[in-house]
């Protein structure tokens, strides 16, 4: 690839965060329209969280797929016909009227964006070759992921408020058209040095083994953890990705290099991004049902809300990146996950009617700061690990494992909270079996908030306000516990962090040195 004036360089990259911008908002715009799709789409909480994963789960499975052959077909093309693919099926999504249309539309929309997002991140590691500006560069592009999660809601707030659901789906359609022109226009065309066969044994086995993965923490909350299909998912992604494993190390061309595991440096920076993202959206999928049900918000004024941690992570994900390189990627990425385990354990004694502008916008602001130390230090600690012919396979495997780690937050952290949730809503409305509501009704309440209220308007408007406290007792019960969970996995993976990964910083010189 040819060296490209500074200037350039950095047109480059506004370019490509436009594309990353885009595929990363639609995991989260989608969030504050939550409660409306449960009203008029008579969404389940299962459901809610299928419309929110359907998206993630061929996002991961195919993101080794849009590796290899961004690779082998160059980068620029494939994130130009996923960026076409994408507004297609984003147009087909803003005309769904039922949930079943909605999640194939979303599904073929994470499989689309499977291919831009990798594409995205190897471009930008051999356009900018110098260690300083590629950390600068990996700390806007993060700055950009971040920005993107905490705006989602507030774009998807606005859309619904003024416009029918189907809109947040629509906006995708010029943004990726734009894109597409302007990377036609700037960005150049790159591929691996080493050309290669594609491995389309191991494409199958990686894509079949982590969409097996991602679906059984999907539908683990729903079907019981030891519940047969969960299990023979489980065994099956363990069968699957041991064979693609085993595949990959005996393959000359491999579609990912699982030695890159091997390196301490890369193992232990895609865990702490894992975390990173799984602890972000579990609080995200929470966070705007809570603006929304239990205070009483518009979906625009929900999205308004985070704007605290849009700013926060603006300002913060950049001043991340240069801190790594003065003071070391291992003590900025476990302070950061340290910050971040401290603002969810303060986010989980927040009262219903807790002061915004106090501890709610505190604990988001430091989330943001624990977000931003982790998320930029650790994507450049594990490129950094690369060498030209694994750029490709290792910007999917970086984002394999940050997908995985958001699909696990909602999961897991949406399985923690109906397991209280359920059980409370039910202990409430038991007493008024055969006396306002029906079996059946209760069942139906125990599945969402939504749901809860309105199984509460079976009764006269005196018994209304208890059971609303009852319902909203309930529901943050459920997100106090998510949040410990939340804060507890974010300090183990810190211990482990601050155990495996190297110290990199940068000399005097601006070479990165590697202290162990």
């Amino acid at each position: 690839m040819p060296t490209f004036s500074r200037e350039r360089r950095w047109l480059v990259l506004f370019v490509l965060c436009i594309a990353v911008f885009l595929v990363v908002v639609d995991n989260t715009i989608v969030n504050v329209a939550l409660p409306t799709l449960s009203r008029d789409l008579h969404a389940s909480n299962s459901s809610l969280q299928w419309i929110v994963d359907g998206y993630s789960l061929p996002f991961a499975g195919l993101l080794l797929a849009g590796g290899g052959l961004s690779d082998r077909w160059g980068r620029k093309f494939v994130m130009q016909v996923g960026l076409v693919a994408f507004a297609i099926f984003s147009l087909f999504a803003s005309f769904s009227h039922d949930v079943e249309t909605l999640l194939t539309a979303r599904a073929l929309m994470g499989a689309s964006a499977a291919f831009i997002f990798p594409a995205t991140l190897s471009t930008l590691t051999v356009v900018f070759e110098d260690s300083r500006e590629r950390a600068k560069a990996f700390g806007i592009w993060g700055a950009t992921t971040g920005v993107a999660i905490a705006l989602g809601p507030i774009a998807g707030g606005a859309l619904i408020t003024h416009y029918w659901y189907g809109s947040i789906f629509l906006v995708n359609v010029p943004l990726a058209l734009v894109g597409v022109v302007a990377i036609a226009s700037v960005v150049p065309e790159s591929r691996s040095p080493r050309r290669r066969r594609m491995d389309y044994l191991g494409l199958a086995l990686g894509t079949s083994g982590i969409t097996a993965l991602v679906l059984a923490i999907i539908e683990g909350p729903s079907w019981g953890w030891r519940s047969s299909p969960t299990l023979v998912l489980f065994g099956a992604a363990t069968m699957l990705l041991a064979g693609f494993a085993q595949h990959e190390l005996g393959h000359d061309g491999p579609l990912l290099d699982v030695r890159m595991y091997n390196n301490r440096t890369f193992a232990a920076g895609a865990g702490a991004i894992a975390t990173n993202f799984f602890c972000l959206f579990g609080f995200i999928f929470l966070v705007t049902q809570y603006f929304q049900l239990v205070r009483g918000y518009s979906a625009l004024s929900a999205g308004v809300h985070t704007l605290p941690f849009a700013f926060a992570v603006m300002v913060t994900t950049p001043v991340g990146a240069l801190a790594a390189l003065r003071l070391g990627t291992r003590y900025v990425v476990t302070m950061g996950l340290l910050f971040t385990a401290a603002a969810l354990y303060w986010m989980s004694t927040l009262s219903s009617t807790a002061a915004y502008a106090g501890p709610i916008i505190g604990s988001m602001l430091i989330l943001a700061v624990g977000f931003s130390l982790v998320n930029a230090p650790s994507v450049a600690a594990t490129m950094e690990t690369l060498g030209p012919e694994q750029i490709g396979g290792g910007a999917a495997g970086n984002e394999t494992t940050r997908e995985l780690g958001g699909t696990m937050g909602v999961a897991i952290i949406g399985s923690v909270f109906a397991s209280l949730f359920g059980p409370d809503i039910r202990r409430a409305f038991t007493p008024f079996l055969g006396h306002g509501l029906t079996a059946a009704q209760i069942r139906v309440a125990q599945g969402s908030m939504q749901a809860a209220k309105q199984a509460v308007r079976h009764f006269p408007p005196a018994m209304q306000v208890h059971l609303n406290d009852k319902v909203t007792a309930a529901f943050m019960d459920g997100l106090h516990r998510a949040c410990l969970v939340g804060g507890g996995i974010a300090v183990v993976v810190a211990i482990v962090v601050f155990r495996y990964l190297p110290t990199v910083r940068a000399s005097s010189d601006a070479e990165l040195v590697l202290e162990h």
